[in-house]
């Protein structure tokens, strides 16, 4: 592998950590950057997601091995290392030596030359010792889970006690297992076996998502837009719990329907071919910027039943719709394996969320018409932030009731939470909610 990879990767990272970047968008401004292909874009994609998604048990070994306190070093050479430990533990088609020389030259490349050396001697003690790395202590509680899996501590506490031990285990260990791309074939063009036929032809391997209606899991996408049938508007990415807000509705032909936090644009556009794009949707989001990616993505899908506009979701801007989807913003915490930059979150970060996202869902409600279902959802699975907003916003809107929904093979009353280890999706929350007439 070229070591522009490595420094694509290294590039990568330092703009997740310094720039607040989303792992895919600096994925895919490193592998533009550095000019790389789609098999070299995949190796940089899975060295990226595999140090940000390991970075406390990296840190842990490398604390094991190193004559610094992993505290004190500098986070571009703590970035270096990490990188290097990823090779030599999870990737198993990187000799050992290569990992070790390319973390060398990174540093040098990286102007940190002075480093060379620790991080020659940290990696060679990782490889040399891979069979027999020191244990993550306190095996059974929270901080055990917190480094094993490298998610937040507070995180496995909250989990604990509201699941249990074991069932948290399975969650983390679901948010680090390798993810596969989901696709949603835009059925207005073609059938999903159709496009499972472009793909296939492309030499890219995917398959039928288990129970997902029309989606398909690919395998080492590299980047999405170079794939088969991009362009031509044959697929949109969204994962199967995503997809299934459109699914609750209930939609047909010629509704009018309101997205309200609606960037960047999956649900709006799944909501379009339920309803064959004949009807009326309107798209908004507060981010006036992010409203040219729905413009651009109904353009490529063949969409043209969707209006956007610039708008704060806690603004009503009145209306009398059929549907309302509030997809609000969250904590993040059901989408970690995709996402694993979230990991470094603090309980303080997230604390005013349920406010927000209550005052979101009780200025949508006013654009239900008589009638119509109002769809509350978050990426989280954090009850404070899914049931008790929901519950919330029922004891205090009369008008409004829980409505229950089929989920595979379950009707639960009103709220559904998705997990990865049991639903093969994200962690994500369902409230259906319908308007008395």
């Amino acid at each position: 592998m070229p070591d522009s990879a490595r420094n694509a990767a290294l590039y990568a990272l330092e703009r997740c950590r310094r720039g607040g970047a989303w792992s895919p968008a600096a994925i895919d401004g490193a592998a533009e950057k550095f000019a790389l292909d789609r098999r070299d874009t995949a190796f940089v994609s899975r060295l990226t997601l595999c140090a940000l998604e390991n970075f406390a048990l990296c840190d842990h070994y490398i604390g094991a091995y190193c004559t610094l306190p992993v505290k004190r070093l500098e986070p571009a050479v703590l970035d270096i290392l990490r990188l290097g430990v990823c090779q030599i533990l999870f990737m198993d088609r990187v000799p050992d030596s290569a990992a070790v020389d390319t973390g060398v030259q990174l540093c040098r490349d990286a102007g940190y030359a002075r480093a060379a050396g620790l991080v020659n001697a940290v990696l060679r003690r990782v490889a040399e010792n891979k069979a027999a790395l020191p244990e993550v202590p306190g095996a059974g509680t929270a901080k055990y889970l917190a480094v094993r899996y490298s998610h937040p501590e507070w995180l496995a506490q909250r989990l604990i006690k509201e699941h249990g031990y074991d069932f948290t285990e399975s969650f983390f260990a679901a948010d680090n297992s390798p993810a596969e791309l989901c696709v949603q074939t835009n059925t207005l063009k073609c059938t999903a076996a159709e496009l499972a036929g472009h793909l296939t032809d492309a030499g890219i391997s995917c398959r039928a998502h288990p129970w997902a209606e029309d989606a398909l899991l690919v395998e080492n996408p590299g980047n999405v837009e170079k794939l088969p049938g991009f362009t031509e508007g044959l697929f949109y990415v969204q994962d199967p719990a995503a997809a299934f807000t459109a699914a609750t509705l209930g939609l047909q032909s010629g509704m009018r329907v309101l997205d309200v936090c609606a960037a960047p644009g999956g649900k709006s556009f799944a909501a379009a071919i339920r309803m064959r794009n004949k009807g009326e949707i309107v798209a908004r989001d507060i981010h006036e910027k992010k409203l040219g990616l729905i413009s651009r993505g109904a353009k490529r899908l063949g969409i043209d039943i969707i209006s956007t506009e610039s708008r704060d979701a806690r603004e009503s801007g009145g209306g009398d719709f059929d549907a309302v989807i509030v997809d609000a913003p969250c904590s993040g915490m059901g989408v970690i394996g995709k996402k694993p930059e979230i990991r470094g979150k603090s309980e303080k970060e997230i604390a005013g969320l349920p406010e927000i996202q209550l005052a979101i869902l009780k200025s949508a409600s006013e654009c239900v018409r008589p009638g119509g279902v109002l769809l509350y959802s978050t990426c989280t699975v954090l009850p404070r932030e899914n049931e008790a907003v929901a519950a919330a916003f029922l004891a205090e809107n009369g008008d409004f009731a829980a409505e229950g929904f089929q989920v595979r093979d379950k009707r639960p009353e009103g709220m559904y939470t998705f997990w990865p280890q049991t639903d093969e999706t994200d962690g994500f929350f369902v409230c259906l909610m319908r308007r008395k007439n």
